[in-house]
């Protein structure tokens, strides 16, 4: 018996010393307690990446609540880091969803570089409050142009003459009741008037307009309804949300059947976007590699709409061009306030063509074809680069390139977006 409370009293003595030794060694305490769980990575914002500390002179919040719940992530994120990228570059690739199964690929933007934003919000304090800081929904909310904002019920000509926006250089009332009927940062009220816009939506559109009109064009003319444009998915602070699309930059060193199928789509969008069922002219102010884009199917959109007109074929223009030297800060505040207007009478049907013959069809088709097709192809755009003269007018002159290019076309799943439809259609 005594053997026996010896032995236990020893093992007690062990257990203490095992005790003691663990509370002692935080390494053999980790080694020995149960794992457990990681809380997840929280990712942090700032208002300042977002642009929101700088609201209601912002583009909208239709979508934060995706970003602050990690429905929308930035490519950096997939690192261990989970560091944001710079902000002060003008755009990033992402990644949505809906289900945090299935991810696609979006682009997050901002209406203009953080360098122009930062010296466009200094403008407005030191031209409208002689400060170098202030709030700007405050500064803005003050002037003339807001306050007849305020009182409209409607959005008229009157309000948006002297925006810098290629869009608004020569407005219809048709156009304008698009806009505010199509606002997608607020509920969809279906009305041409204001009523459902609060002050604070009233300064978003009009702050957005001033600045780039890019993410109105995608809400007003959706994808979804057959138009050249990624689909908008929303707004936060000042970063645009669309689906995203490769630059056709990285296409023009492409094998010849993609660059000839890139360039039968552009002539299709700039026919489209001079002839269609709602009788609107678009026409570009400038065009550039970034101008359009590529799904992943190989489907050509409009990658960036900021240098997009718009003239009302059925309604025309309500404002004369002498309307349109009108001056104010939301004028100038993404360029020189002296910058000289286009006059809505001096565009034509053929100047988005020959803008796209100069800039971006040659880098797109140069040395890609046997000696006979290249020298059409190469004689065609030389004419088309110096006005196309006046023997023609655009279709006929888009037919004649697209003539010369259909029988260089290939139907393989290279052509997601028409394949196999082509093997079954003279279409193709």
């Amino acid at each position: 018996m005594g053997r026996w409370k010896c032995c236990l009293w020893s093992r007690v003595a062990l257990m203490l010393l095992l005790v003691l030794a663990l509370s002692c060694d935080p390494s053999a305490a980790a080694t020995a307690s149960p794992p457990v769980p990681h809380a997840k990575p929280s990712y942090s914002f700032g208002r300042t990446f977002l642009g929101l500390d700088k609201c209601n002179a912002c583009i909208g919040t239709s979508i934060c609540k995706k970003f602050f719940k990690e429905e929308i992530r930035f490519d950096t994120w997939l690192s261990s880091h989970l560091k944001l990228p710079p902000s002060s570059l003008l755009s990033y690739s992402g990644n949505y969803t809906d289900d945090a199964k299935s991810w696609r690929l979006v682009d997050i933007t901002r209406l203009t570089s953080k360098y122009q934003h930062d010296r466009a919000d200094k403008r407005i304090c030191t031209s409208l409050l002689k400060t170098k800081t202030c709030s700007l929904e405050r500064a803005l909310r003050r002037t003339q142009r807001f306050q007849k904002w305020l009182r409209a019920k409607r959005l008229t000509p009157d309000l948006v003459q002297g925006l810098s926006s290629p869009m608004l250089r020569c407005p219809s009332q048709r156009l304008l009741d698009r806009i505010v009927r199509r606002y997608a940062e607020v509920p969809d009220a279906g009305s041409i008037y204001m009523d459902h816009l609060t002050d604070r939506d009233k300064l978003r559109l009009l702050y957005t307009l001033a600045v780039n009109s890019h993410p109105i064009l995608l809400q007003i003319f959706p994808d979804v309804e057959g138009w050249p444009f990624p689909r908008y998915l929303g707004s936060c602070g000042r970063l645009v949300v669309s689906a995203s699309t490769q630059p056709l930059r990285d296409f023009f060193g492409a094998a010849p059947e993609v660059a000839v199928d890139l360039a039968l789509q552009l002539l299709a969008v700039l026919r489209s976007m001079a002839n269609n069922d709602l009788n609107y002219f678009f026409y570009f102010t400038r065009v550039d590699a970034g101008t359009f884009g590529v799904f992943s199917n190989g489907h050509l959109f409009i990658r960036d709409a900021s240098t997009l007109g718009i003239i009302d074929k059925e309604e025309g223009s309500q404002l004369i061009d002498g309307q349109q030297e009108y001056k104010d800060i939301f004028s100038c505040l993404t360029v020189d306030c002296q910058s000289a207007f286009v006059s809505c009478g001096s565009i034509t049907e053929k100047h988005s063509l020959v803008m796209v013959c100069q800039e971006l069809l040659p880098k797109l088709l140069a040395g890609k074809f046997l000696p006979p097709v290249q020298e059409k192809i190469d004689a065609f755009l030389q004419r088309c680069a110096h006005g196309l003269g006046d023997e023609r007018g655009v279709n006929e002159a888009i037919a004649e390139l697209a003539e010369i290019l259909k029988p260089l076309r290939s139907c393989d799943s290279r052509f997601a977006y028409r394949y196999p439809d082509c093997r079954y259609s003279d279409k193709y």
